[in-house]
């Protein structure tokens, strides 16, 4: 038998992560509580990035369904493990 904890695998769906979720129009920043927290800000287009660490693959579906029920175009999702460079 082995725990949760041994499941875990590098890059692996618990992996915490790094994201920018690229969405096509403005947001406010106060829309940061409804993104769990996550950072809001308009980019040099004028579109929205909201960016921060993420816990696992299920809370970055669960963000992309936020974003779904805006009705906003989704215009890219970017991840890396935390410390990774590139």
């Amino acid at each position: 038998m082995t725990s949760h904890g041994a499941d875990r695998q590098a890059g692996g769906p618990d992996t915490p992560m790094l994201c920018l979720i690229r969405i096509k129009g403005r947001l406010d920043p106060a829309w940061a509580d409804w993104f769990e927290g996550l950072a809001v800000c308009t980019d040099e287009n004028g579109d929205t990035v909201v960016s921060g660490q993420v816990p696992d693959q299920a809370a970055l579906h669960g963000l992309l369904k936020k974003v779904r029920d805006l009705g906003m175009a989704l215009l890219s999702v970017s991840c890396s493990e935390p410390g990774a460079r590139g």
